[in-house]
């Protein structure tokens, strides 16, 4: 087992609720406010999540969709416009009744979600088919008042972006949920380094007033499932209820169809918990604060500063670097970006300068490599590159080493035992009671029809009726 350079985080195999805590409050991510549920964004978890936005922005940009903001309070009565929609919030609202020493009129929601302010909107702003499509996105807070929270996995307040857009065919709206999902997944494959299943939900997990929620899942180390992004059909059903009409091209008054899609900063508790290990935060280079950390070595001898501050030049313009010349001990600087899950350390010392060489260590394996300082950009690139697709090919191993195939509860049950909490594939017939019944019986709950079917067997594993999919099952976060 590799050294640990880190004592003061729990070991994930002790105790991995502390393990992912501790990662959270030692590595400067976030803190905790006077308001539960509620956290603070330290600088280096907030320029994580600076870096998640610019690469999904320019994403959603590339492929049409514009940018907006609404606004944060939504009055009562416009919630209430969609029954499905608001009785699924309830639970979670949380509500305004006064303003300064006034008592309101009609009490405003703090947005959870921002569909029925869209589709005010919409009504408003599409008049013609030659308005459609409406392709809109907006980064913003929401605020739902969870029971349980835990630091970016649940917040009562927590940052997000949701994309809302309006059609005029359902086969157009039915579309873009896919092409947003598939954004999401490429997103997470390539720049997070974590391997998803897309997949559809089944009608008891759909969002709330949706026809259809698409959805990818991930595995944790732990083994336990993270939705990592949802996309959702709506058909016309909210564009009834609001009035939202159009005049198509035959000059008749339609309704349009309606998605929504969106992240979270839930994707930054999913990179620690497949990424992370007892050392600290490992993160993937496409979002890191801190792509290159240059350690000096001996940097009280002659010229040491002044090549470290030389490399720093070179690599700045093409790489996220820093150069690290305080008055501390290189060991203690190596656990601390240890900590920090920093890709690439990169060290030079005397030696280092005599040879025309420097040392770059990668952080997911500690491998060490002697790179000539004459292009030196190319090597740290590839460097990078190797951090990317070691960190995918481990949580790739870890996910097929915890999935399961399986064909009755027994032995969903026996392979959970004997190989921990995983995914499980297994046939179901499409009835509500015997999706209950596994996660009863079995511990586990559907995540998703995956896109990608297997033929397992005929039946369903609950109750022996004809099966209609394959489902993923697993304990979810």
């Amino acid at each position: 087992m590799a050294e640990k350079m880190v004592e003061q985080i729990t070991s994930m195999d002790v105790d991995f609720a502390k393990w992912y805590t501790d990662i959270v409050t030692k590595a400067d991510l976030l803190d905790y406010s006077s308001v539960k549920g509620c956290m603070i964004f330290r600088p280096y978890g907030y320029a994580i999540w600076e870096n998640i936005q610019k690469l999904l922005d320019a994403r959603f940009k590339a492929t049409g969709h514009e940018n907006v903001y609404m606004p944060m309070f939504i009055p009562e009565s416009l919630l209430n416009k969609e029954k499905d929609h608001v009785e699924g919030f309830a639970p979670e609202v949380a509500w305004v009744t006064e303003g300064g020493k006034e008592p309101l009129p009609e009490r405003l929601c703090v947005r959870p979600t921002s569909e029925t302010l869209f589709c005010e909107h919409y009504a408003n702003v599409i008049k013609s088919y030659r308005d459609l499509p409406k392709l809109y996105n907006q980064w913003c807070s929401v605020v739902r008042w969870e029971k349980t929270t835990r630091p970016f996995l649940r917040h009562r307040e927590f940052l997000w972006q949701e994309g809302h857009t309006m059609h005029a065919t359902a086969e157009e709206a039915i579309a873009e949920t896919k092409q947003m999902l598939e954004i999401y997944a490429d997103f997470h494959e390539h720049d997070l380094a974590i391997p998803v299943v897309r997949g559809e939900k089944t009608p008891s997990d759909k969002f709330a007033g949706a026809e259809n929620t698409y959805c990818i899942e991930a595995l944790m180390h732990d083994g336990k499932a993270l939705q990592a992004g949802t996309s959702h059909y709506f058909g016309d059903g909210f564009a009834k209820a609001f009035n939202i009409t159009y005049t198509d091209k035959n000059n008749r008054l339609a309704h349009p169809y309606q998605t929504s899609w969106g992240v979270s900063t839930r994707m930054i508790g999913g990179i620690i918990m497949t990424h992370g290990d007892n050392n600290g935060l490992v993160l993937p280079p496409a979002v890191a604060p801190i792509q290159v950390v240059i350690v000096p070595v001996a940097q009280h001898k002659e010229g040491v500063l002044e090549a470290a501050r030389a490399l720093y030049e070179r690599l700045s313009p093409h790489f996220r670097v820093k150069l690290d010349d305080r008055d501390q001990s290189p060991g203690w600087k190596y656990a601390e970006y240890e900590m920090k899950g920093v890709p690439v350390r990169l060290e030079i010392g005397p030696r280092d300068i005599e040879a025309g060489t420097c040392v770059l260590v990668t952080r997911h394996n500690r491998e060490k490599v002697v790179a000539p300082l004459d292009g030196i950009e190319a090597a740290v690139s590839e460097r990078l590159e190797a951090v990317r697709a070691g960190l995918y090919e481990k949580a790739l191993a870890n996910r097929e080493r915890r999935t399961y195939s399986c064909t009755s509860l027994d032995e969903i049950k026996a392979s959970l035992a004997a190989g921990g909490d995983g995914f499980v594939k297994a046939m179901w017939c499409g009835d509500e009671a015997c999706e209950d019944r596994v996660k009863e019986v079995c511990g586990v709950g559907s995540r998703c029809i995956p896109f990608v079917q297997e033929h397992l067997s005929d039946v369903c594993v609950c109750c022996g009726k004809p099966a209609k999919h394959m489902v993923l099952w697993a304990i979810a976060y």
